[in-house]
């Protein structure tokens, strides 16, 4: 049973922020001047129906939209007050800072359990052993994986269900010790239990990294977040306290597409 203690996110530090951010495909403006805090150790969910550029703006937070081809970025994206887009600054190590967990499930084909938890790592050049695997149980713990694996780490990731499969890829992503974690649609791609279960590692990894969440499951996201923000068109409509959103937003738009009048 998932409990979500509220909490008051002006408390709370600014660990991720835009400041009018704009993204492009071509000539295409997909993300227009948002301007969006992401409070340390809360989770913001972000919403909005297909196409209002939610995906890209989450990919934004850690370079991966400039991989486009044709794609670019103007404005401003800083971690703990530090632009990431910063002349000189590397994208790879950026996303060591700021992991990614996508829709579909994606752990590295050829390796097994743990190799695939510690690939970041062994990227990063660590080789002793006994860190290795020390990381690996730490990080499959944290995903709430640990227990049902730990017996056969040696067999294939792809071998895993698709919930466990998600969580081993949130593993991987823990495992480079990221103060920020992005999730574009999480469980999507998931049954209902999957889906609980990893609605329930998202509040409880909270304690450790700040969490910027895509969903269209507005259940979902009144669930797991504490705060949310509303997207349109490429724009930013509103962002508030979860409750807020969903019981008194400002903006009428906000309120049809949470009634479901529109979306």
């Amino acid at each position: 049973m998932i409990s979500k203690q509220p909490v008051d996110a002006t408390l709370a530090p600014v660990e991720l922020e835009t400041r009018n951010l704009q993204a492009w495909f071509g000539d295409f403006h997909a993300v227009k001047g948002v301007s969006l805090a992401a409070p340390r150790n809360l989770v913001t969910a972000l919403i909005g129906p297909s196409g209002c550029g939610k995906s890209t703006f989450i990919r934004c937070l850690n370079r991966l939209h400039e991989e486009v081809e044709g794609a670019r970025v103007s404005g401003e994206v800083r971690l703990e007050g530090d632009d990431i887009y910063a002349r000189g600054k590397d994208p790879v190590a950026v996303r060591r800072k700021i992991g990614m967990v996508f829709q579909k499930p994606n752990p590295f084909p050829g390796l097994s359990i743990q190799e695939n938890v510690v690939a970041g790592l062994r990227l990063a050049g660590v080789r002793n052993r006994v860190v290795l695997n020390e990381v690996a149980e730490k990080s499959l713990r944290q995903a709430a994986l640990w227990d049902e694996v730990k017996d056969k780490l040696k067999a294939p990731g792809t071998s895993l269900s698709g919930g466990q499969q998600q969580r081993l890829c949130i593993a991987r992503a823990l495992a480079v010790a990221p103060p920020v974690l992005l999730m574009d649609e999480p469980t999507s791609a998931l049954d209902p239990i999957s889906t609980a279960k990893i609605e329930e590692l998202v509040l409880d990894l909270k304690k450790e990294v700040t969490v910027v969440m895509v969903t269209h499951n507005m259940q979902q996201a009144a669930r797991v977040s504490d705060r949310t923000a509303f997207f349109l068109l490429g724009e930013l409509v509103e962002s508030g306290d979860t409750s807020t959103i969903f019981t008194n937003p400002r903006d009428t738009r906000t309120e049809q597409y949470i009634t479901g009048r529109f979306g």
